[in-house]
This record gives C-alpha cells, sequence and structure tokens, in this order.
C-alpha cells in the first residue's frame, strides 16, 4: 500500500500511474476530495493530524507528503513564519516518539503550521519502504531535517530543489524534494528535458523545456478562438465574450503573441508573466488570477473572468490593477491544468475557483512521477496525449 498524506486532487496520484502504481489518499478538503473519487482515486476524507496510523502497520510499502506549510509561506500575513523553530522541534520531539503536539500547537501563530511535522509521526510508526515529499522551495531546510533522522534509521535520503520544467512539465515550478528508500540508494532524478539541451560526450540530447504554446497546442503567437469553455458563469454559463472585447480579441491574434500573467506574487518573484513559446510561470493556488494578455502597452485593467472592451476599467476588491490590456481573457481551469501536467478532462470539482485552488496546490503529475521514480526504480511510461510527454 503507499499512502498519501494531503492528497488534495491527486497529482501524486496521477504520476504513480506512469509507473504502474495506485495510492490510497487522505484529505480533508470536500471538493478535493470529490475529484480524487471521480479520477477513480481512492480517498479517505479526514483530518490528517487526528488520523492514526494502527490501521496501516505493517501494510505500507511507500509514503508520500505534501503538508501545507503555514510557516513558509510568502503569502498573507505571513503570521506562521514565526512558527518555524516550534515544527522543528514538534519534527524532533516525533522522530523520537514523544508526541508534544498539543502544547506545540497552543504556542504557534498559525494552527496550520505544525501540518508539516505530521509526516513524522506516519514515518516513526509506520517505516515505509521509501518517501517522497514536496512543498514551496524555503521548505527545504525542514526537509533536511526529516533526512537526517531518517538517515539514522538506515534510509538513504536526497533533498534538493527541483524545476518541473527540467522533467516536461510545461512550468517552470520550483518544489523542494525530499526522497528517501531503505532498500536503494537514492538521489535526484534525471533530468528529461532542459532550457539549452545540448549533446553529452555520447551524443545524448535532452528534450528542450516544453513551452506552454506546444502543451495547449496552440502557435506561439495565435490563441484559439474563445468558446465558452474560457469563461462564463461560475457553471460555465453562456458565451462570456461581449461582441466588442471579442472583435478585439479576434484581431490581436494576427497582432501579436500571447504572454501568461500571473496576477499574485509568485514566491517572492512579484507578479510573473511569461511568453507562450516559453514554459507557464508557477500555477499557484490563485491560478483563477492569471491572464492571457497580448504583449503590448497596457490600456485595460481586466480582473474578471472575462475580457474587458476597450476602455473598460476594472479592479481587484483591494482596488489593485490586476491585468492591463484590451486583449485580456483568463486562463481556463483546463489550461491551468494541462500546464500543470494534468490531461485536459481531468475532473476537478468544485466551483470554479475551488478547480483554480486545486490545479495549483496539486503537484505536477510528471514531476511526481519522476520523483517517486528516483525513490522505487520503478521507469516512467510516456503518459498518452500530454504534449509535455
Amino acid at each position: 500500500m503507499i499512502v498519501d498524506l494531503f492528497a488534495g486532487p491527486r497529482g501524486w496520484s496521477e504520476g504513480l500511474r506512469l509507473l504502474g502504481l495506485t495510492d490510497i489518499g487522505l484529505e480533508w478538503d470536500t471538493a478535493a476530495c470529490k475529484t480524487a473519487h471521480a479520477a477513480g482515486h481512492p480517498v479517505i476524507q479526514c483530518d490528517v493530524a487526528q488520523y492514526p496510523t494502527v490501521p496501516f502497520v505493517g501494510r505500507i510499502r511507500g509514503l508520500i507528503a505534501s503538508p501545507p506549510c503555514q510557516a513558509w509561506s510568502r503569502a498573507g500575513k505571513r503570521a506562521g513564519l514565526a512558527d518555524q523553530p516550534l515544527v522543528h522541534q514538534a519534527v524532533h520531539e516525533l522522530a523520537h516518539g514523544r508526541d508534544t503536539r498539543a502544547e506545540l500547537l497552543a504556542q504557534c501563530k498559525d494552527e496550520r503550521s505544525l501540518l508539516a511535522a505530521e509526516p513524522m509521526r506516519w514515518l516513526y510508526d509506520l517505516r515505509p519502504e521509501w518517501v517522497c515529499m514536496e512543498e514551496v522551495p524555503d521548505v527545504l531546510p525542514l526537509w533536511k531535517q526529516y533526512a537526517l533522522y531518517l538517515q539514522q534509521w538506515g534510509y538513504s535520503t536526497w533533498a534538493g530543489v527541483l524545476n518541473a520544467a527540467d522533467y516536461g512539465v510545461p512550468q517552470t515550478r520550483q518544489r523542494a524534494i525530499l526522497i528517501a528508500s531503505r532498500t536503494r540508494g537514492v538521489t535526484a532524478p534525471d533530468p528529461t528535458h532542459a532550457k539549452n539541451p545540448a549533446e553529452d560526450l555520447f551524443g545524448d540530447c535532452l528534450k528542450p523545456w516544453v513551452s506552454m504554446a506546444d502543451a495547449l497546442g496552440w502557435g506561439a503567437t495565435d490563441r484559439p478562438t474563445p468558446t465558452v469553455t474560457a469563461g462564463g458563469g461560475k457553471t460555465g454559463g453562456a458565451e462570456p465574450f461581449p461582441t466588442q472585447a471579442r472583435n478585439a480579441l479576434l484581431a490581436a491574434q494576427q497582432r501579436g503573441a500571447w504572454v501568461l500573467r500571473s496576477g499574485q506574487s509568485v514566491a517572492g518573484e512579484g507578479r510573473a508573466e511569461r511568453q507562450s513559446h516559453e514554459p507557464a510561470v508557477t500555477i499557484t493556488g490563485r491560478a483563477d488570477l492569471c491572464a492571457w494578455v497580448q504583449q503590448r502597452p497596457a490600456t485595460t485593467v481586466c480582473a474578471t473572468n472575462r475580457i474587458a472592451p476597450p476602455g473598460h476599467r476594472n479592479r481587484d476588491a483591494g482596488g489593485e490593477s490586476q491585468f492591463a490590456s484590451p486583449d485580456t481573457v483568463r486562463i481556463t481551469v483546463a489550461e491551468a491544468a494541462i500546464l500543470q501536467s494534468f490531461r485536459p478532462d481531468y475532473p476537478f470539482q468544485g466551483t470554479k475557483t475551488k478547480a483554480f485552488e486545486q490545479v495549483g496546490n496539486a503537484v505536477p503529475p510528471l514531476l511526481a512521477a519522476h520523483v517517486v521514480s528516483a525513490a522505487t526504480g520503478i521507469p516512467v511510461q510516456a503518459p498518452a496525449g500530454l504534449a509535455a510527454a
């Protein structure tokens, strides 16, 4: 059995399928659980911090975890930053069989901070054959702490930061990864792609990074005519593009390249944008704030899931401009999913906002497959129907 803690919509599980493996996920969010069920992945809806490990004793082969890491988050009020020492202390205590979570939780600024220590409770109790964990790059020091204890228990470990684009994901998503095994030596998975591929001494060459245009199946200077899948109401709705805006969009397709612009800060990098002949910017939990815009001077601001007709201005709830172009259209859930290396018809459930949240928070399946391959030695099977392959 493979157990996936904080399983979300099952990016790890989709990656496991590329290795011929399956897992069971533990997840508390209702929409993510419905997505997992619709995609055919077994799920237990629960609070991971409260769920007992006893049912899995002697039955577990692999453990996967992508815990929330508020203590390392750069978003919001960042109250959890003060909790980092408490998280490290919780990991230390759990690694020695002492459960002091209740008293440490009482000292936390953010009640979610200690969730980053939960995998250690499972590791101490279950001692799986292999382990794979993932989070934002700033969590790497915590992963290295985990690795030290795993090494003391006889595991081979590797901890570092990987770029999803190096594994065929059409997105330059940086993630801190921990890989461990007590049956084989482990190291970082060999990349399959590179920004500037060059032949090595044996004449082998990695594939170039997968661009957004290639992944989405449209040319670097053209975007398909918008349809109802690109917007509409919360449940899809009618044609979302007013005639004036549609004409502006169609005319713009003849003028220049499309750019994917993020409407929020990405890991401290500020609001980023990327041309369609490049991999995407990091898709976050607010993927609904990403939009395709024409690469041209800004004249219109759009903060909805519609393109704005020329002369129309719109701002977010805080009065801050989100996107600026007369030719702006929101990224769709399907587009965001593809840029995460999910299949385009992956059945994300819940409201559109919840669907975007699930896409942005998920582990890219292609990255997950290569990480688990490094832990298990099982080769990755090429996914069907993904340009990212």
